[in-house]
């Protein structure tokens, strides 16, 4: 879990929302955001049941104004996912193979082919939404900023 930018007054409401997924107290370190000033930023190792990935969003979205990034690596019988969310361009998601590639279905390229033969859409701008390009091009900036901050481990009451 990645919280690239917050304010520093949502930190704590961050951490609440967290440990209210997880279900154990929650304590992150907050670092200055050199590509965001005045906001902080941090980053987390989770470990929980198949789907938390998604509840970690959807309780994070309720935070607003914060941009970050949630994975979920694959388990047996389990896909593993990516969940993004900034404030300008909302949550995007998609399914993440081994090497963390997103991998997008069948169903959903042969729709964007057809929506791209019906003139409806261009077919690379159709990919560059299934891909997330927004969002990556969006977050990298503050990926860059976070390099070499420290990283805790989380685990998920049980």
């Amino acid at each position: 879990m990645f919280v690239h930018s917050a304010q520093p007054a949502l930190c704590p409401h961050i951490e609440w929302a967290v440990a209210g997924v997880l279900g154990v107290p929650v304590n992150l370190a907050w670092t200055p955001q050199p590509a965001a000033p005045g906001c902080l930023r941090a980053q987390a190792e989770w470990e929980g049941r198949p789907g938390t990935g998604g509840a970690l969003t959807s309780a994070l979205v309720g935070c607003q104004r914060l941009r970050f990034e949630v994975t979920e690596d694959a388990t047996p019988g389990y896909d593993g996912v990516r969940h993004a969310y900034t404030p300008e361009l909302g949550v995007f998601s998609a399914t993440v193979g081994a090497n963390g590639d997103i991998m997008i279905s069948e169903d959903r390229v042969r729709e964007a082919m057809l929506r791209a033969a019906q003139g409806r859409a261009i077919l690379e701008e159709e990919l560059d939404r299934l891909l997330g390009r927004a969002w990556d091009e969006e977050l990298e900036p503050f990926r860059y900023a976070g390099e070499g901050a420290p990283v805790r481990w989380l685990h998920a009451a049980v």
